[in-house]
Parts: C-alpha cells; sequence; structure tokens
C-alpha cells in the first residue's frame, strides 16, 4: 500500500545525525529511504503528507490498511528509543500519544496521529504550564519498569565527570557553579527515585489531540526522581522568558507551580533540577564549551535552596 516515490530526508534530519552519530550516523541516513519504503509495505501503510522530522527521528503521516490515520517514526536503534518503547508501552496512552505497533530492530514505530498545534501556541504562560504539570504529574504517578535505566547510574556516571570537567571551564566562577551543582547531585545520588520519568516534556512535545486535549510524545524515559523532570518545561520559551526582563521571576513562578502540582518537595526538586544543569553541562563541556550556558546560570540563581 506504499506510495512508489521514494521518502526524501529532511535536511535538518541528514544534518542532525552527522552531527551527533558521524559516520554511523551518514550510513544511517543513506540505508533510510530504503528502510522507510520496506516498513511502508510490511506494515501496509500509504503516505498521508509530507515527511517531517525532528533531532533523530524521520516522521510520516500515513493511513492504515483499515482507514485510520496515523503516524510512522523511524530513528536510529539505540537505547534511548528501546526506553521510549518501554515507556510508551507502559503508559498505555494515559498521557501520551499511543503506540499502535513496533519494530525495535528497525527502530521504526507506528504511532497515533495528534494535531500540529503544541502547547507553544498557548500565549498565556499559566495556562500552558499548568496543561504541561497536570501531564507530567500522571507520567511521573507510574512506577519504572524494571528494565529502565536508572537515575542514580546516571548520576554516578555524572559524578564521576565532574574533576576533568572542572578543569575544562575557563572562569572561576563557572568552576564553583559546577561543584555546586555536583554537591547538589551527591547529596541526592543514594535516594535516586524510582518513577517513570518523561525527561524531555517541553511545550513542543505536548500536541493537541481529539483522544484528549492534550498528550506528550517524545518520551526518553528513565527511572527516577521527579524532581529531575522538571526543568524541561523551566526552560521552555526562554528566549521569551528572557525577553521579559526579568527570568528569575518566571523561573521562581514556573517552579512553584510544578512542584505544587506534583506534589515534590520543594528542596529535592531543586537538587535534581541542579542536576539537570549539571548533566547539561557536561554534555556542552564533552563538545568543546569553556563556558556555562548563562540560561543554566540564571535558572540555577533562581532555584530555592
Amino acid at each position: 500500500m506504499s506510495t512508489s516515490a521514494p521518502v526524501e530526508v529532511p535536511d535538518r534530519l541528514v544534518a542532525s545525525y552527522a552531527r551527533a552519530f558521524g559516520e554511523e550516523g551518514r550510513a544511517w541516513i543513506a540505508r533510510l529511504p530504503a528502510l522507510a519504503a520496506e516498513v511502508l509495505e510490511r506494515w501496509e501503510l500509504r503516505r498521508d503528507g509530507e515527511p517531517g522530522a525532528g533531532e533523530a527521528s524521520l516522521v510520516l503521516p500515513v493511513v492504515r490498511a483499515d482507514g485510520h490515520r496515523a503516524v510512522l517514526k523511524l530513528q536510529l536503534p539505540r537505547e534511548e528509543v528501546t526506553a521510549a518503547l518501554v515507556g510508551l508501552r507502559t503508559w498505555d496512552g494515559d498521557g501520551t500519544v499511543r503506540l499502535l505497533d513496533h519494530e525495535p530492530e528497525s527502530g521504526s514505530m507506528l504511532l497515533e496521529r495528534l494535531g500540529d498545534r503544541s502547547l507553544a501556541a498557548v500565549e498565556d504562560d499559566d495556562t500552558a504550564l499548568g496543561i504541561l504539570a497536570r501531564l507530567l504529574a500522571r507520567l511521573v504517578a507510574v512506577p519504572a519498569p524494571a528494565e529502565l535505566r536508572s537515575l542514580g547510574d546516571i548520576a554516578a556516571g555524572m559524578l564521576e565527570q565532574v574533576p576533568r570537567s572542572v578543569e575544562a571551564l575557563a572562569d572561576p566562577v563557572d568552576r564553583r557553579l559546577l561543584r555546586d551543582w555536583a554537591s547538589a547531585v551527591a547529596e541526592l545520588a543514594d535516594r535516586p527515585g524510582d518513577r517513570m520519568l518523561h525527561w524531555d516534556l517541553h511545550y513542543d512535545n505536548v500536541l493537541a489531540a481529539d483522544r484528549e486535549p492534550w498528550l506528550a510524545i517524545d518520551p526518553e524515559p528513565l527511572a527516577g526522581d521527579p524532581g529531575f523532570d522538571l526543568w524541561p518545561a523551566l526552560n521552555s520559551r526562554w528566549d521569551d522568558v528572557v525577553a521579559a526582563g526579568d527570568p528569575a521571576r518566571v523561573v521562581r513562578r514556573r517552579f512553584d507551580l510544578l512542584t505544587g502540582t506534583l506534589g515534590l518537595d520543594r528542596r529535592r526538586a531543586a537538587g535534581w533540577t541542579r542536576g539537570r544543569l549539571l548533566q547539561n553541562a557536561l554534555w556542552d563541556i564533552e563538545d568543546g564549551e569553556t563556558t556555562l550556558d548563562p540560561a543554566a546560570v540564571a535558572m540555577a540563581e533562581a532555584l530555592p535552596r
């Protein structure tokens, strides 16, 4: 039932894979049109629109043999894809896009079709954040399956990286901040939590839908403390937050709304949010950065102690 026209891979996905995965990524992208054609044929899908792409996946609107609309998502098989499948199967559409079919060996997922409008289109920030917070509260209420990676392991890995990463920072103030974020993680690392986290729930990853008004997409699940899941929401529309002139006020208001809705201990949540800032900083340093992101610094200063 697939169309005969070959799939055109968007330039942004080609560039993203070359940047993130090097030769392996370029080789996978070269095979992607043929892979897409095979999966379309195997699952009896008809293409129903232009291909789209995120940072890591090709997204094809499709129609199933029974006439229902869906989305075919293809990405390089790796740990994050396996975790996403575990999470989507476990949530089973409760607050998230529904997984209709999957093929782990090829990195293929068939998902229910949602709308094009994301929470980023909701102008009032309290309204948008309230919707996200209520969704997140539902997601983290679910105990994580045993096969998911653990925040405890991630925290231990981060703490091992800190000594050499500190030396890569040029500014003594940045070095002190990185050590401060690491201390927050070290204080909490023996109680990493066991909830199923989304890990990337920002405004663009919440879409309007028919089955529910809003549903979460693109999870990268792990087992851990819900406090580790707040940063993407706090960081949503950050350019607009800065343009409004008082980022600290917005961060505090968002933090209060999130922790209140999720029923979190504020001190623990602030500590794990500093853990997310640490994780992002370590990734940046690995990529050659020698200074901390000003947005991360501003957010850390606004968080309660």
